[in-house]
């Protein structure tokens, strides 16, 4: 038995937050209904990259589910809803707020007469207030909550994140865990909940330390001058002689001296509070004199968090990864290949022991 056994999750939604957080549900047991239009589906199908004739990013996000291809404009859409809507125990959304109202499918309609349903709606800025309606993607959501400024780069080349942010750590992990909360709730009262998860909402809580910063002092950190953001020599990257990068958070003055030790750091610069600029100065020169590999052998072993920064590949090929089990699940394809199922945030035994390789539903497969 998986956590989730019995539960059934009737899915609207598109692209990453909804799909992300209705996967993770899956992964630990749900029965999971994706709705999707006729003819074209869910927009993530149409993205590369393909393998076997299918969007790995699709079939990743949607491994294990079922697909209804349904008109939701049309009433004889709605109507193939009905023995659907009458056992899901989950509702998951996407629209703007009003859409589903507009089709009759809105939450207080929908909870007069399923009156368990908990209802989970993911927008850019919420249900209400002045940007409701507002249009976005990721890096709209994290421009607009100040998170993008924090690390910025410089003007003349700003930095693009290198994760969807907003989308998933706004998005979909808030959505799954307010979905669990609510089926707590529910188990005590019998009653379901419209959860309204805002994406922007949600990414003020990432920006904890600049929040704090702004509060003690009434003023907002600049783009990469805080603490966690490279604002000192013992949060940064470091450019070592042949092009590679350390990763230095030696924050911790334990971790500091340990550091300093490994460099052989000047003793007068050692207390980069009295002079932080000639410290971080001095720490990325010593750095830069030598190649990735030196200063991997020297901080191996050595308390003070500092690593070099690993490609991709090197991240799939490392040893500890491969013990922790990440990759063991797959995604079976059209083509008879197997891609990597996403290792989602779940321990091993809620998620369960590893079966076959698990496809993503053709769209329509379980009606329309």
């Amino acid at each position: 038995m998986r956590p989730l056994d019995g539960v059934v999750v009737l899915d609207f939604s598109t692209l990453l937050p909804g799909p992300m957080a209705s996967l993770i549900l899956a992964e630990a047991g749900a029965e999971v209904i994706k709705v999707e239009r006729p003819g074209a589906g869910d927009e993530m199908r149409a993205y590369p990259p393909f393998k076997g004739g299918e969007s790995l990013p699709f079939a990743m996000l949607n491994r294990g589910k079922a697909s209804l291809a349904v008109d939701l404009k049309s009433e004889a859409g709605r109507a193939e809803l009905e023995p659907h809507l009458a056992r899901a125990d989950i509702l998951i959304e996407q629209f703007r707020p009003g859409v589903m109202a507009r089709i009759g499918l809105g939450y207080p309609t929908l909870a007069e007469r399923f009156p368990q349903l908990i209802y989970c709606s993911i927008t850019g800025f919420g249900q209400d207030g002045p940007k409701a309606q507002v249009a976005g993607h990721d890096l709209n959501y994290m421009a607009e909550t100040g998170l993008l400024a924090l690390s910025l780069g410089k003007a003349e080349a700003p930095v693009v994140p290198p994760a969807l942010i907003a989308d998933i750590a706004g998005g979909a992990y808030p959505a799954v865990m307010n979905i669990l909360l609510a089926l707590e709730a529910r188990r005590q009262t019998g009653r379901g909940a419209h959860l309204d998860v805002s994406m922007t909402d949600n990414l003020f809580p990432l920006a904890w330390w600049a929040l704090a910063q702004h509060a003690a002092t009434g003023a907002a950190p600049g783009s990469g001058d805080s603490l966690l953001t490279g604002g000192t020599a013992r949060y940064r990257l470091y450019p070592t002689l042949d092009g590679q990068v350390v990763a230095a958070a030696p924050i911790e003055q334990r971790f500091w001296d340990n550091f300093c030790t490994v460099l052989d750091l000047p003793e007068d610069l050692r207390d980069d509070g009295r002079d932080p600029q000639a410290t971080l100065t001095e720490v990325s020169r010593i750095i830069g004199r030598r190649p990735g590999a030196h200063w991997a052998q020297a901080f191996d072993g050595v308390d003070c968090c500092c690593t070099l920064v690993a490609s991709l590949d090197q991240a799939l090929a490392d040893p500890h990864f491969g013990a922790r089990g990440l990759m063991q699940y797959g995604v079976a394809l059209g083509d008879g290949s197997v891609a990597p199922a996403l290792p989602v945030p779940l321990a091993p035994g809620p998620r369960g022991a590893p079966a076959g390789p698990i496809p993503a539903p053709p769209l329509g497969q379980n009606g329309g």
